[in-house]
């Protein structure tokens, strides 16, 4: 563009060059021309014209530059509230491969001058003590809390449903306050003109709630995306954007259950726009796709697209120790140019172990989950019998089960286990969590545990997706992977991988944990179809 306009500068003289020698030529021939005043006048008139017409194209090729810089789609500031309407942007072919290979090893992590705070989240049933808590994490409910009354200006929600009130199942059970406290919180916050934005799926699995109305009442701008239409999957993700900067990711629904009658496991990171702009990249792919009749766009308009991945994670500091993060998603059709798919994300952390690889998972099915007949699929169990064999990583397994569970999970997990082989090093141990029901049986849908996190000695993952096919191939989630070196033997503060690797512990080795071995006879586990054959031997 700068040489265009260094060449539009030069015509003037040329053009009046050209125009004199013409003029000579014709002179002797023209008797009108003759007359030298008027010629040198009409000559005089003639440059202006051209000069006035040169300058307005000059000017209009620099406001043309000044506005394709300032609307460039990596720019680009959306309004949040509008309808947007999806254009292609021209982009590579190959996408995420060109990406990768465009990269030099100086350009291998993108530098955030943020001060992170990172700190695990959990939630523990009420009624459900353990006799050892080395667990760091801080209660779901606080941090919700702290994260509502840090909010000053926005608040950004993806979630699979809300039901926060007891109400909602006809119940008048004291476990619910909490949720409640939530939800007039973010009432009031709307009394004080904070923006809240809300993408969930449609049609809701809470079919009573009305919490959804209640916040549209009160100024909450909502999406409620159909997701089965656009992808025959659901929208799962649980994740909360604070003022553009604070984020909380984990498995726990905008449920009250979730708060006092379901264990789950997350993460609060709090004054780190670097990560909470480009998650809020992922809310975004949804909010846009809340229209009757919107469509997935491919390739995604390059607004969308990310440079904090596998191949460039953000290098940030979490709680003074330097960290590098990025954020999954799922499915591969939501995933602009240069995010990562949440399903390769975990294959990463698999593959990348050399010591061990703990999973706890709500469920675990090397197949696909809602399709009948099941369709084998054996991405993850693959990955994880691959560096068990191969490498001599330890492999532990912690999966839920509760009174929903389908018992044909525990077959496949048997297989698994049974690779395990003192005399090779091939060591795969598999465990079931039980959440105890006890007096709570009133309350549906509750007591289980409905983790979906990772951790190796190098890595740590944190997701919103259960382990088996439709998770990755048509169902929104996300997953946060993250990696700290120790570099101050003096801090007290344990590492990522540290902190949930002590988490696991505690539960692996509670009482609420039973061989695979030791499930007949578990009331609370719906073991009775998968163990059949144990019972009959």
């Amino acid at each position: 563009m700068a040489e265009h306009l260094r060449c539009l500068h030069k015509v003037p003289g040329s053009m009046s060059n050209i125009s004199s020698l013409r003029v000579r030529r014709r002179t002797s021939a023209n008797p009108w021309l003759s007359n030298r005043p008027f010629y040198l006048k009409l000559q005089s008139d003639h440059q202006k014209d051209i000069k006035v017409v040169i300058g307005l194209i000059s000017a209009a090729g620099l406001l043309f530059v000044i506005i394709t810089h300032l609307t460039k789609p990596d720019a680009a500031i959306l309004l949040e509230d509008e309808e947007v309407i999806l254009s292609s942007c021209p982009q590579d072919d190959d996408g995420q491969e060109i990406v990768r290979e465009r990269m030099t090893e100086m350009e291998r992590s993108i530098r955030c001058n943020d001060s992170c705070n990172f700190q695990l989240v959990e939630s523990v049933p009420c009624d459900m003590p353990f006799k050892s808590d080395r667990s760091l994490a801080k209660p779901l409910y606080q941090a919700w809390m702290e994260l509502l009354n840090m909010t000053q200006e926005s608040i950004h929600v993806a979630s699979f449903y809300w039901s926060l009130t007891g109400e909602d199942l006809g119940i008048n059970d004291t476990s619910s306050k909490q949720g409640e406290d939530v939800l007039n919180k973010f009432g009031s916050l709307l009394l004080k003109n904070v923006s809240l934005f809300i993408a969930t799926h449609v049609p809701s699995q809470a079919h009573n709630s009305t919490d959804l109305e209640f916040l549209e009442a009160k100024g909450a701008h909502i999406k409620r995306i159909h997701f089965k239409r656009l992808t025959e999957g659901v929208l799962h993700s649980k994740f909360w954007i604070v003022d553009r900067k604070h984020v909380f990711l984990g498995s726990a629904n905008m449920d009250w259950r979730a708060i006092t009658q379901v264990k789950e496991v997350g993460i609060m990171i709090s004054n780190c726009s670097c990560l909470a702009n480009d998650l809020w990249k992922t809310f975004k792919t949804y909010w846009d796709l809340g229209g009757s009749s919107a469509t997935i766009p491919s390739p995604w308009p390059r607004n969308y697209s990310t440079n904090i991945n596998r191949d460039r994670p953000l290098e940030v500091r979490f709680n003074g120790t330097t960290t590098k993060a990025f954020f999954s998603a799922s499915p591969l059709s939501f995933c602009p140019v240069g995010r990562t798919p949440d399903l390769q994300g975990i294959l990463d952390v698999i593959n990348s172990a050399e010591e061990f690889v703990y999973v706890s998972v709500m469920e675990y099915f090397p197949t696909s989950r809602f399709r009948r007949p099941p369709r084998y699929w054996p991405t993850i169990d693959n990955a994880l019998r691959s560096v068990a064999i191969g490498h001599n990583v330890h492999i532990r397994l912690l999966v839920s089960c509760w009174v929903h569970s389908d018992p044909s999970m525990f077959h496949y997990l048997e297989s698994l286990r049974s690779l395990s082989d003192p005399h090779a090093n091939i060591t795969i141990e598999v465990k079931i969590f039980i959440v105890p029901v006890g007096n709570h049986t009133n309350i549906p849908f509750a007591r289980l545990s409905h983790s979906k996190y990772m951790v190796t000695e190098k890595a740590a993952y944190i997701g919103t997706s259960n382990w088996s096919e439709e998770y990755f191939s048509n169902t929104a989630g996300v997953g946060l992977i993250a990696t700290q070196s120790p570099t101050d033997p003096q801090k007290k503060i344990p590492i990522i991988q540290e902190q949930l690797q002590s988490l696991f512990e505690r539960d692996w080795n509670s009482r609420y944990s039973v061989n695979i071995d030791d499930l007949p006879g578990q009331k609370d586990c719906a073991w009775k179809h998968g163990f059949k054959h144990l019972k009959e031997s």
